[in-house]
């Protein structure tokens, strides 16, 4: 029974995909009679309280619950300095003084076996003088992991193994916050999390993950990606696709039960029934069988009309 979570950022309301992959992280979790934790992830500079409290009423009003108070990664800052030290420690650190324009550069071209969008070492064998004068441009370093071209892998619950070559990776960005990379890896380890329930736009990323959990000596997790919404251009579902998140859709004349039911069938599972609504899809979920692919809302769900 893998103790599970979801830990979305708090830097605006939910919208309908992250809300498809709050309930799979859910049912995954209370199909086995497991607990299911909650982290708000607000590291981010946009993260805000009112945003929280926002995502946290929005996932009861789809009757979802967790077990635990809320994690929230602002207050976990010494986890992640001591993660750091250990890496620093074992020589598997170096500052990178790349503007982002010069990141964006970098990973553009082709690297060898190097993941698309790779980091491709620039800063990694600067010498001293080389660094000095950079500092002395006043460019602050960010931090990043020196992997060397390590491979990695992780289980996924649906698409099987996940395997890469791990590129140098952020730490610690250059404003001195840690990266998401570092961050989740600690924290997961930290809260016992089992299994990772979360978008298949982050595929790339589980490799780069479990080679950092490994260098740390903590346990890998077993993870379940679900694919992702997509509005009707066929691009991610964003704001700009209309009414995205439950009060767009509410003041469209959707009601927050209609999503959950149109979630549940997006996902090939039972409707609500009884005094249990999510009874039905909870003992039905079988973790291998979720769709494989994308998933579009049926047609003017997301854009605001006459529903009369």
């Amino acid at each position: 029974m893998p103790v599970g979570r979801f830990a979305p950022s708090p830097t605006g309301p939910l919208h309908v995909g992250n809300l498809r992959t709050a309930l799979v992280a859910w049912l995954a979790a209370r199909s086995d009679g497991s607990t299911l934790l909650l982290r708000s992830e607000d590291l981010d500079p946009a993260s805000r309280p009112e945003h929280e409290e926002g995502q946290l009423a929005d996932l009861r009003a789809l009757g979802l619950d967790w077990d635990g108070p809320v994690v929230r990664q602002s207050e976990r800052r010494p986890l992640y300095e001591d993660a750091l030290s250990d890496l620093d420690a074992a020589g598997l650190t170096y500052p990178c003084y790349c503007t982002r324009r010069e990141v964006r550069e970098a990973t553009r071209a082709p690297h060898g076996d190097l993941p698309e969008g790779a980091y491709p070492g620039t800063c990694r064998d600067l010498t001293a003088a080389e660094r000095a004068a950079r500092e002395a441009e006043g460019r602050p370093p960010a931090l990043r992991l020196r992997a060397d071209g390590a491979r990695a892998s992780a289980a996924d619950a649906r698409v099987g193994v996940v395997e890469g070559v791990v590129d140098d990776v952020v730490l610690r960005r250059n404003d001195g916050l840690p990266a998401y990379n570092l961050a989740v890896v600690v924290d997961d380890a930290a809260q016992g999390v089992e299994e990772v329930v979360r978008g298949d736009d982050l595929l790339p990323w589980t490799p780069r993950q479990a080679h950092l959990a490994r260098l740390l000596d903590l346990p890998v997790p077993a993870y379940l990606h679900v694919p992702l919404v997509l509005g009707p251009d066929g691009d991610r579902l964003a704001k700009r696709h209309g009414a995205v998140t439950l009060a767009d859709l509410d003041g469209a004349g959707t009601t927050a039960g209609e999503v959950r039911d149109l979630l549940l069938a997006s996902l090939g599972l039972p409707a609500p029934g009884g005094d249990d609504p999510l009874g039905p899809a909870r003992d039905a979920f079988v973790r291998d069988r979720l769709p494989a692919a994308p998933w579009t809302p049926p047609g003017g769900l997301l854009t605001p009309g006459d529903r009369s």
